[in-house]
């Protein structure tokens, strides 16, 4: 493959719904640019950028693929995308180390909640965008409510390049606006179309498109717009070139009618991508993470390339994806890692294509490629010159959305099952292990429940040791609603020395969230001075193991008052056995109660599933915070216990089919209600007889 400068690249990261199209569009582009000679089917398991077993199994994609393509002078890296907001990370990875977001829009679906989502994401980060509103050869296409739903709740930006001759089964062309041509496309996939003139019956909704679309690039310059207003015709270069202005600028996104299973309309795409695409240059210095920090995006500058992707494969080991902002990764060489402090040695690199390794001596900046081995390098780490300190910014991966807790399904691996859990998620940060020492679970947490099967899957898979994902355990906890004060003594007599302590001790309750005290007013020596800390130590110790379910006892003060002592038979041990004893006697007069973790959820669905959603929602014991509209969606927001959350991305994907989504944090502990606290202490005690 020959050398490409900065200025010749185009990095894409396709983004969209679920089932969007995304790697038909992929494999459609590398099939046109003959860097493959095959078009891959996702449905027939023949995906190039889909190679992953589990993808194969699913038929969906579930980790970024990595291709490239050169066309028109330029090298197109495309970073090929999941869907399923159970591989959002992904997604968000991408985004962050692309240079334009082309977005896929289903032409039946029309804007849906994941590219809303999505959408969101590449705003945020400014990127340049196209549109694909695809599978315009499926029954009930509709070209023109897709691009009106766009400009409407995404981009009023967004501009159509090409149109749809036809539409539904017998979609087998475009009209390609800036040339004021047809293209048709033969029906075996090859991606060729052959010109002709636009049909006269087009030709009305050509011009109007054309004269659309002159009319937003001559907005990108005073001239021009000058020049339209007193009826000048605008040359074909000079649309060309303001059309790159606004996608640059990102106040213009093309739009492309597509049908990437068909590979109708790519090439055009690919025109105006390597026409007007941005390429690394054209998005500016590359911002460092501390502040007022940056590089030029020049091979001539300093090193800094970001690891935004990790992969490990048993025959060649880790292999960490780059992309290089500036400087050049060259194999061999000595680089930093200042996140970690430490020096890492460059082995082979690799251009990446799916499966495909392509060796490479160096990786410009600007574009992207793949490290074998990198003993230090992760997920978000930097990598720059060697002895420098530079960092790139951090990639915001999204918050877990479900937790659930793993099981070694054979005694023995657990340490086994420790390193594979650790080794997965230094290479995906959305998955994180959590050895919670308060419910004596290890817990999995994640975006979704297809995301914790993969885990489980790649554990058996690739470390041989096999796990169950059972339900977790709620992090309940007790506490007390009202002041009680006992007396606790413990006396023994065994024939030689005893065991004398006696407290008395009073339990006062505390506001939520104010924790555990402690306090002596004991005066007059009844109690010795050296004895009281084992009063504490045996107030403390009951703590972890409350009275009611076992749960930890929060935000309680405990005063001892009063007691007293044998000058023979008293003992540390017996003060702290005496004042387990008093405590938990007391607690029981305290009107105890528990306590269970309240999360704060946002919803987000289509209009038409909002009361379903509510209901739902009221089911679960939640309490509606309020709704607000986001476009066309509506927001729910509510507080809801964790207990009633268990599996709830799963069940809200089938209450939305597949349209809804929703976002949890911790909000605050609240009081269980009678009826579920009787069933819970129920259920400690039969575990406890049991056991």
């Amino acid at each position: 493959m020959k050398e490409y400068g900065t200025e010749a690249l185009r990095n894409l990261a396709l983004v969209g719904h679920g089932d969007s199209g995304k790697t038909s569009l992929a494999e459609a582009i590398l099939f046109s640019a003959k860097a493959t000679n095959r078009l891959g089917k996702v449905d027939e398991g023949t995906s190039h950028l889909d190679f992953d077993e589990e993808e194969k199994k699913r038929r969906i994609t579930i980790r970024t693929s990595l291709g490239f393509v050169e066309w028109k002078k330029c090298k197109i890296n495309i970073l090929d995308t999941p869907g399923y907001a159970d591989f959002l990370g992904e997604v968000v990875a991408a985004l962050h180390v692309t240079d334009a977001a082309v977005v896929l829009v289903d032409s039946q679906s029309g804007v849906e909640v994941g590219t809303e989502r999505v959408w969101r994401f590449a705003k945020e980060r400014s990127l340049p965008a196209f549109f694909c509103i695809n599978k315009l050869d499926r029954e009930h296409s509709n070209f023109t409510k897709a691009y009106d739903m766009i400009r409407e709740r995404l981009a009023a930006g967004a501009v159509a390049v090409t149109l749809p001759l036809e539409e539904g089964e017998g979609f087998n062309g475009v009209i390609d606006v800036l040339r004021m041509r047809a293209f048709r496309y033969a029906d075996n996939g090859s991606g060729n179309g052959t010109e002709e003139d636009i049909p006269a019956e087009h030709m009305d909704r050509a011009q109007a498109a054309r004269e659309k679309l002159i009319e937003q690039v001559a907005e990108t310059d005073d001239s021009l717009v000058e020049k339209y207003l007193e009826g000048g015709e605008l040359t074909g270069e000079e649309i060309s070139a303001a059309l790159r202005t606004g996608v640059v600028k990102g106040s213009l996104q093309p739009v492309f009618a597509v049908a990437s299973g068909a590979n109708i309309g790519v090439d055009l795409f690919l025109d105006c991508v390597a026409e007007s695409g941005p390429s690394p240059i054209d998005r500016g210095d590359v911002a460092g993470a501390e502040e007022g920090v940056s590089r030029k995006p020049l091979s001539s500058e300093p090193l800094s390339a970001l690891a935004f992707k990790t992969i490990s494969e048993a025959h060649m080991g880790d292999l960490t994806f780059l992309r290089v902002f500036s400087g050049e990764l060259k194999s061999g060489s000595d680089v930093a890692n200042p996140k970690k402090g430490r020096g890492e040695r460059i082995g082979q690199l690799y251009f990446i294509l799916g499966r495909e390794r392509n060796e490479t001596g160096s990786i410009p900046a600007g574009d992207f490629g793949a490290a074998v081995k990198l003993k230090e390098t992760k997920t978000g780490h930097t990598l720059c010159e060697s002895g420098g300190s530079f960092l790139l910014r951090d990639i915001a991966f999204p918050k877990p959305v479900i937790r659930t807790a793993v099981v070694a399904k054979n005694k023995g691996e657990e340490d086994k099952i420790g390193n594979g859990l650790s080794r997965l998620q230094e290479e995906d940060p959305t998955f994180q292990v959590v050895h919670d020492l308060e419910v004596h679970q290890t817990l999995l947490h994640g975006l979704g429940e297809m995301h914790l099967e993969i885990v489980r899957q790649r554990l058996k898979e690739r470390f041989g040791v096999e796990v169950e994902l059972v339900k977790p355990k709620i992090p309940y906890k007790e506490t007390i609603r009202r002041t009680a004060q006992v007396q606790g003594k413990y006396k023994k007599q065994t024939g030689g020395r005893g065991q004398y302590g006696d407290v008395w001790l009073r339990l006062e309750p505390r506001g939520r969230g104010e924790g555990f005290e402690f306090a002596s007013e004991v005066v007059g020596g009844v109690v010795p001075t050296k004895f009281i800390p084992a009063v504490e130590k045996g107030v403390v110790a009951s703590l972890e193991d409350g009275v009611l379910a076992g749960c930890k006892v929060v935000d309680v003060k405990a005063v001892v008052y009063d007691g007293s002592y044998h000058a023979v038979d008293s003992s540390e041990n017996a003060f702290k056995v005496a004042a387990s004893m008093a405590f938990r006697k007391a607690f029981l007069e305290a009107d105890p109660v528990l306590l269970e973790p309240i999360m704060e959820v946002k919803v987000t669905v289509p209009e038409e599933f909002l009361g379903d959603v509510m209901g739902d929602v009221s089911s679960r014991r939640g309490r509606i915070l309020g709704t607000e509209s986001e476009g066309p969606f509506q927001v729910v927001r509510a507080l809801v216990p964790l207990a009633e959350l268990y599996k709830y991305s799963t069940h809200l994907r089938s209450l939305t089919q597949g349209r809804g989504l929703y976002e949890r944090e911790f909000s605050n502990y609240e009081e269980v209600p009678r009826d579920t606290a009787e069933k819970v202490i129920a259920e400690h005690q039969a575990a406890k007889e049991e056991s």
